[in-house]
Order: structure tokens, then C-alpha cells, then sequence
């Protein structure tokens, strides 16, 4: 008997997400949508012809996403403290 495992498509792995996740959260939505865009950004990288320069520009924008996501992802699930909370 042979088990079948999906492998995770490198955008969900970038993210740490699966898009058959039913979560409907703010935080899985946008996780998703990043994971979407490095998905898109590599299938193109990997169809065109590669040059040292766009591997450069590939390389940044994965950190950019990567960046991005954290940064929307803090900004969602930020704690908000009053004046006498921040005193403790």
C-alpha cells in the first residue's frame, strides 16, 4: 500500500502555511496570500531564463516577503496596552 503525502509547494513552506487549511482568520488569510505571491514569484523564476542578476532580485524579494508577512502578521495580532499597563 503506498500513502500518498502532499509536499508542500514552496510558498507554504516559505510561510510556514497549507492552503488547504479551512482557518478562516485574519492571520491565516494573509498568510495564505504571501504564500501565494512567493509561489507565483518562483514559478516564474523558474520558467524563465535565469541570469545572475534576477537570481540577486529573487533572493531580496524573498526576504521582502518574508519581512512583509511578519510585519502584517504583528500588526494583526499586536497587543494594544493602556498608559497603566506599560508601567508594570
Amino acid at each position: 500500500m503506498v500513502k500518498q503525502v502532499k509536499v508542500p509547494s514552496f510558498g507554504e513552506q516559505l510561510i510556514e502555511v497549507s492552503m488547504d487549511d479551512e482557518n478562516q482568520s485574519e492571520v491565516t488569510k494573509v498568510r495564505k496570500l504571501f504564500a501565494e505571491v512567493a509561489e507565483i514569484m518562483k514559478k516564474n523564476y523558474t520558467q524563465e531564463h535565469r541570469h545572475p542578476l534576477k537570481s540577486l532580485v529573487f533572493d531580496h524579494a524573498v526576504g521582502e516577503i518574508i519581512s512583509a508577512h511578519t510585519a502584517v502578521e504583528k500588526v494583526l495580532t499586536m497587543k494594544h496596552y493602556t498608559e497603566d499597563e506599560q508601567s508594570i
